[in-house]
């Protein structure tokens, strides 16, 4: 197991600015050397010859073309709305202001 000290891991928390009590110190300082441990292991399967990567399937960005379609006419647009000036939606005020 790698050898990751309690010293350490105070210092990463003071450089992160994350209070931790002791108990969670002495936590991190084990779960932070299995960590390590285990990116070892498997810097250790990878070869020069093995790319990184971040997912093993290839992925690509599925996307259709941007076709225009019909709009609303203003008055499609308003049909359904409580209120309306013609051009535009007609709310009520939210900003401290009376209603």
């Amino acid at each position: 197991m790698s050898e990751i000290t309690r010293e350490q891991v105070q210092h990463l928390a003071g450089l992160a600015r994350i209070a931790l009590t002791d108990d969670e110190v002495t936590s991190l300082t084990t779960e932070l050397g299995a960590i390590v441990d285990a990116i070892a292991k498997v810097s250790e399967a990878v070869g020069p010859d093995v790319p990184a990567t971040s997912h093993p399937v290839p992925l690509a960005n599925v996307t259709r073309a941007d076709v225009e379609g019909g709009t609303l006419t203003h008055e499609q647009a308003f049909a359904g709305a409580p209120s309306h000036d013609g051009e535009r939606f007609r709310v009520s005020a939210i900003l401290g202001e009376e209603q």
